[in-house]
């Protein structure tokens, strides 16, 4: 099981001009191959009058589907230069696309690859790469005169509670890597006892940025 991979948080997009024509970088994450095919289409229409509006995505469990177009560039000036740039920054489940104004200058083949590779790391920097890693999302019950011994160790452990509600019990929202999930919930035993009810709701990626959680 895919325990993490690197992706991009959000849309993001930058530009710049070479030889008088303009580049205009888009990128985004995106959860199905259909999510990508709609952001290539959205920044075609929002650039109808482009000369050109090239793209590359890689997506699926072990990056199985990758994508590109030149659009009408000389092939493998363009699009392939987008799609190496997600290969070599080893991303998943993104889509780029770059737009280019012509600006009278041609600017050759070697000059195409190195003015759409910078685009769409531009592009990919704007929308700041993370880890996406695998999370359980778990409920834990626990009574009113245990719940300062788990507050205590979540604060110790750095762990932030999505919610808590005191009810009849304390009920507590938090979520847990999935590689650490095992650990938390011995070490959460041993300090109430074992007198703790927990549930995994279910499973989920969350963006993590230099070991922290991204928001």
């Amino acid at each position: 099981m895919d325990y993490l991979y690197r992706t991009v948080a959000k849309k993001g997009f930058d530009e710049i001009i070479i030889n008088k024509s303009r580049f205009i970088g888009y990128a985004s994450p995106i959860v199905s191959e259909e999510e990508a095919i709609a952001f290539i289409k959205e920044i075609k229409e929002k650039h109808k009058d482009a000369t050109h509006n090239v793209y590359g995505y890689v997506y699926g469990k072990g990056s199985n589907i990758q994508r590109f177009s030149d659009d009408g560039e000389p092939s493998g000036t363009a699009g392939i230069p987008v799609l190496e740039v997600i290969k070599k920054e080893e991303l998943r489940n993104v889509v780029v696309v770059v737009t280019r104004y012509f600006g009278g200058t041609k600017l050759g083949g070697g000059g195409l690859i190195r003015a759409y590779t910078k685009s769409a790391k531009l592009a990919i920097d704007s929308s700041i790469i993370v880890e996406n890693k695998l999370f359980n999302r778990i409920l834990i019950k626990t009574s009113y005169s245990l719940y300062a011994k788990i507050e205590n160790y979540f604060i110790e452990n750095t762990y932030k509670s999505e919610s808590i509600d005191f009810l009849e019990n304390v009920e507590i929202n938090i979520f847990i890597e999935k590689s650490e999930t095992d650990r938390v919930i011995s070490d959460l035993m041993n300090i109430t006892n074992g007198e703790l009810f927990y549930e995994i709701r279910d499973e989920i990626y969350l963006p993590v940025k230099d070991g922290k959680r991204w928001v």
